[in-house]
């Protein structure tokens, strides 16, 4: 669909960047392992673009196992320095060490999904925002679930990072309402 209306941050974009707004972003996502993932990279990002993170996302993938948080939980400080040296990903030694602590806090929730989803009553927010300017860098919601998720030990994880987490995996849909992109996720809740 490259003639499709889309967000504006998606027109005109990178290839990699046009794709993920049209298959994955605003999608429910309800999977551990890819809400695991989705907090993981939202957190990396802090200080880059989302195109820095999405070309490395393979690269994450690697290094990160997948996103299991069992087997990050599990990394040990040799983990840590194979992923510093390791130019598929961003190479910030405290992201690194708040994945590993990260994952240490996210076995320790009894029902994550639940838990992240609590945060929208169970069910996507459709806001049907009219230009990127309608759309917010961070509500009442994200900054509920900064508190908590920090209370509970996780990092990189303020108000910002938590709503662009939330847009990302469908707890809030952000798609503008000339997005063709908007109606789908909706109708996905």
């Amino acid at each position: 669909m490259t003639d499709a209306p889309r967000c504006g941050w998606a027109t005109g974009a990178r290839p990699l960047d046009v794709d993920y707004h049209d298959t994955e972003w605003g999608v429910p996502q309800r999977q551990p392992v890819g809400l695991f993932e989705l907090l993981v990279l939202e957190g990396a990002q802090a200080g880059l673009s989302w195109s820095t993170i999405l070309a490395k996302r393979e690269g994450y993938r690697a290094a990160f196992a997948g996103f299991d948080p069992v087997r990050v939980a599990a990394f040990t400080e040799t983990d840590v320095a194979r992923c510093v040296a390791d130019p598929g990903i961003v190479r910030h030694r405290g992201k690194i060490e708040a994945t590993v602590g990260n994952a240490r806090a996210w076995l320790e929730l009894d029902d994550p999904v639940g838990f992240l989803w609590s945060f929208v009553g169970g069910a996507p927010i459709r806001n049907r925002p009219a230009t990127g300017a309608d759309v917010p860098a961070s509500d009442e919601r994200s900054e509920r679930m900064s508190r908590e998720l920090r209370r509970r030990g996780l990092r990189f994880v303020g108000p910002t990072i938590c709503y662009a987490f939330m847009q990302a995996c469908g707890l809030v849909n952000d798609h503008l309402t000339t997005c063709f992109r908007e109606s789908q996720c909706a109708a996905l809740a």
